[in-house]
């Protein structure tokens, strides 16, 4: 940051503001203090019937694989807004029904992902500008080595485990990278 957003001034710095208790840039000449926040995530499981609806990415990062609809949250929209905006805009789908499932912390590159598991308003899909080809799986044909995060991996697993038992639980918990591997440390929530 070279000039504050706010009195236009060049006077930015990187230290901890008076009253805080970490480093942040802030204006010398007004005060102003720019946070940096984690980015939110939203999306969806759509479902119909035994089969979920994935998209095969056609944008970096991880071009070509295998994910579910799910995208940055924009200003002025809730989470589950912002999911049922993703799968319209990746999939050209329609859910309804949208249930929180899943909250996975990514606090190595500052993300929060919140998962909802929507039911298919019809087989009325095709692929977004983000999306080379979008196709419903069942759990036996998900390309499990082709899936681009860990977050959709944890979600997909979660999805077919509950589904087994025949009732869905809310997952929430810390997903780490370690290396080309990922580790799940799951927080006890209540209920």
């Amino acid at each position: 940051m070279r000039f504050c957003s706010h009195c236009g001034s060049s006077n930015i710095v990187f230290t901890t503001p008076e009253g805080d208790n970490r480093p942040r840039q802030h204006c010398e000449s007004c005060g102003a203090v720019f946070y940096e926040n984690p980015k939110i995530v939203a999306g969806c499981i759509p479902v119909w019937e035994d089969s979920i609806l994935m998209c095969k990415r056609a944008i970096e990062p991880r071009y070509g694989l295998w994910t579910l609809p799910a995208g940055f949250m924009e200003n002025g929209e809730s989470t589950l807004e912002a999911a049922e905006r993703e799968t319209s805009e990746e999939a050209c789908a329609e859910v309804k029904h949208s249930k929180l499932f899943a909250l996975f912390n990514l606090p190595q590159i500052n993300q929060v992902y919140m998962m909802f598991i929507s039911e298919l308003v019809s087989l009325d899909f095709s692929p977004g500008e983000e999306t080379l080809e979008c196709s419903l799986y069942e759990k036996q044909d998900v390309p499990w080595d082709s899936i681009a995060f860990p977050t959709i991996t944890y979600s997909l697993r979660f999805f077919f485990e509950d589904r087994k038992k025949g009732s869905f639980k809310f997952h929430c918990g810390d997903v780490f990278r370690e290396g080309s591997e990922s580790k799940f440390v799951a927080h006890e929530v209540l209920g």
